[in-house]
């Protein structure tokens, strides 16, 4: 018989029993249906933030259902919890004085900015900009316009047509991105960006390129948009990889970080500016979810918001890094890795050959890591200990040696 349950990002002929069966989670460590235990380098999937079992979500949810589960927020309803949580996120946000529209995935956050970012030039009466800028390396998603939007060639490939009007530039050369505005900058809605591309291989930015797109858009006319789904919620160090960064772009993304996968919650900030061009008396935003503002969702975002304010865990992301440095400087120092690049909670080491093998030998070893086409990706919950993180690169320097 196959498996009942198709994984994604998974070989669809691998057998049900070949999957490590995750049954349990405690801090930065998860344990397998034997009781085996494994430090989870990539906080689940690059999300979270609090570590796993916190009390405090578990029981801000269930109190939240008892009243409630969810309600949707469709005029005229709204509820306290999505509220709150929007009021909370701008508040940490490039934009105070913004909103927040909420979903439940990145793909969907991802989908939704791309839709705001064109009806905003329609509606400032400039119908022919459609088009998306898009770097190499990026990962947007798995929703139709985030597809579209992807800068790793092989999600874009097998679906058929896709959304049209997406323009692709090398992930680090400002002069090429200056290139295509030039050309076709009076039909460009918006520039799509990770700050830190994650999925696509942990890019940090080359020295003043967000700055540089930054100003490309304000000369022509054009929105920035920060996929912010993984740098998000403390990730980089600050709160947004925007304010790492000290970019203030019109849109963002966030997901993951926000409730540090408790519960699905996911939503685009809007800039004041942006809010000011759909605020006009009788205009309907047509766009929306059954779940958006899940009240149990929120509630959840509510209560992983202020731990993460509570325990300081935004600055911890860069003494996470440190640790993290002089492990992977030591690999490279030892011949085992040829690199690594990253910065405040998220880091790659560079084999310069396929990383599945490895990964499966460190996963022998008790540790979760996560590959990427040559490289092996690190990005643990902010409440890792040090002697956590040792785990780690110990396991690695086995593996690789």
């Amino acid at each position: 018989m196959t498996n009942a349950l198709l994984h994604p990002f998974s070989p669809p002929s691998m057998p049900e029993r070949d999957f490590i069966d995750i049954v349990r989670g405690e801090g930065s460590l998860v344990y397998d249906a034997a009781g085996r235990d494994y430090v989870d380098g990539i906080a689940n999937l690059w999300l979270c933030q609090i570590g796993h079992g916190r009390s405090e979500v578990i029981d801000a949810v269930t109190a939240q259902m008892r009243q409630i589960e969810a309600y949707n927020t469709f005029a005229p309803f709204t509820n306290g919890p999505a509220a709150r949580v929007a009021e909370m996120i701008v508040e940490r946000s490039p934009h105070p004085d913004g909103r927040v529209f909420l979903g439940c995935s990145g793909s969907e956050a991802v989908d939704t900015a791309l839709k705001i970012a064109r009806q905003f030039q329609q509606r400032r009466g400039q119908p022919d900009r459609q088009v998306i800028v898009r770097r190499t390396n990026g990962y947007h998603g798995t929703n139709f316009g985030g597809t579209s939007a992807q800068g790793i060639a092989p999600n874009r490939e097998g679906w058929g047509d896709l959304v049209p009007h997406f323009i692709e530039v090398p992930h680090d050369d400002l002069e090429a991105a200056a290139s295509v505005f030039a050309e076709h900058g009076d039909r460009i809605a918006a520039v799509l960006t990770e700050p830190v591309q994650g999925a696509g291989g942990v890019y940090p930015p080359v020295d003043g390129y967000l700055e540089g797109l930054r100003r490309l858009c304000d000369d022509n006319g054009a929105l920035l948009i920060l996929d912010e789904v993984i740098c998000g919620f403390g990730r980089t160090g600050e709160w947004f990889g925007a304010q790492t960064f000290g970019v203030v772009p019109d849109l963002m993304t966030f997901a993951k970080g926000v409730t540090s996968g408790y519960q699905p919650l996911s939503g685009v900030i809007l800039s004041r500016s942006v809010c000011d061009g759909f605020e006009e008396p009788g205009f309907l935003l047509r766009t929306g979810y059954t779940y958006s503002g899940h009240n149990a969702s929120c509630a959840a975002g509510v209560a992983n918001i202020q731990i993460i304010e509570d325990e300081g865990l935004v600055g911890r992301a860069n003494h996470i890094g440190e640790r993290l440095r002089e492990g992977l400087t030591a690999l490279e120092g030892d011949g085992l890795i040829e690199s690594w690049r990253g910065m405040g909670g998220i880091y790659a080491a560079e084999l310069g050959r396929d990383a599945i093998s490895p990964r499966n030998t460190i996963l022998e070893q008790g540790v979760i890591i996560r590959p990427m086409g040559t490289c092996l990706a690190i990005c643990p919950p902010l409440v890792i200990t040090d002697d956590e993180i040792g785990r780690i690169i110990d396991a690695m320097a086995t593996a690789l040696e």
